[in-house]
């Protein structure tokens, strides 16, 4: 156990210090929209590009999940029922990869379409298992069985009568608590890791629950920023509740 959270712990410093997040969310009318979770990893391919020499390597493709797992059905199917059905639960969402080593390049986005917001809900769950099917340095997308990697911080959507809601929450708080202590020695090198909020309403935004969010010059976009350190050991820092005109 000592020797998991250790290497939790180099994980994180090492791979986490040079990404950063963005969730982007676009709202229509009827509670329809589009939904993001982008992670720009452009600082790390920098830091590698001086590492000496390596294969040019370029990358840029978008994956229907749907597809995925219809082509994937015979190694879905030897998998756990649990994850198999956290990946049922993804279906809807697609995966788009970019990667140039020439450029300096890389960035892992997981995007849907939903009818309703809270359709939106497994986003996180749609990050955290498309992320295991990246592919790297060109070689086939691959499943494989992987019991522990329950998700830690679960988000909930809602948006009705012009009010939107976000609502972070802890899942497993024992795991919550193991990892916050992972991650104790690796803090000062994750300062400079965000986490970025970026929403966009089908009306100019009247009230909202975060006093120091950025909006855009019509009103309709808000943008709220936290650290990603801050944000993992509690995640309320980016709750958010937002009025939009009638």
């Amino acid at each position: 156990m000592i020797l998991k959270k250790a290497f939790f712990g180099i994980f994180l410093a090492i791979f986490l210090t040079s990404c950063q997040f963005t969730e982007t969310l676009v709202l229509n009318e009827d509670g329809s929209g589009k939904m993001s979770l982008e992670m720009d990893m452009n600082e790390m391919m920098a830091f590698g590009a001086g590492m000496g020499d390596s294969i040019a390597t370029k990358i840029d493709t978008i994956i229907s999940m749907k597809q995925f797992l219809i082509e994937k059905k015979d190694s879905i199917s030897q998998l756990p029922e649990k994850q198999q059905e956290k990946l049922k639960k993804i279906e809807n969402f697609n995966i788009h990869t970019v990667m140039n080593t020439e450029s300096g390049e890389m960035l892992f986005n997981v995007f849907t379409d939903f009818k309703k917001v809270d359709e939106a809900n497994e986003l996180f769950n749609g990050f955290s298992e498309t992320s295991k099917l990246m592919p790297q340095m060109g070689n086939d997308m691959k499943i494989e069985k992987d019991e522990s990697s329950d998700d830690i911080i679960g988000v909930s959507y809602s948006f009705k009568k012009g009010k939107f809601k976000r609502d972070a929450y802890i899942k497993d708080k024992e795991k919550h608590l193991q990892q916050v202590d992972s991650l104790k020695g690796s803090e000062a090198f994750m300062g400079s890791m965000m986490y970025t909020l970026k929403y966009t309403f089908p009306k100019r935004i009247v009230k909202s629950s975060i006093e120091d969010a950025r909006y855009s010059l019509d009103g309709r976009t808000i943008e709220v920023e936290r650290s990603f350190i801050e944000y993992f050991k509690n995640p309320d820092v980016l709750d958010l509740q937002v009025e939009i005109e009638k």
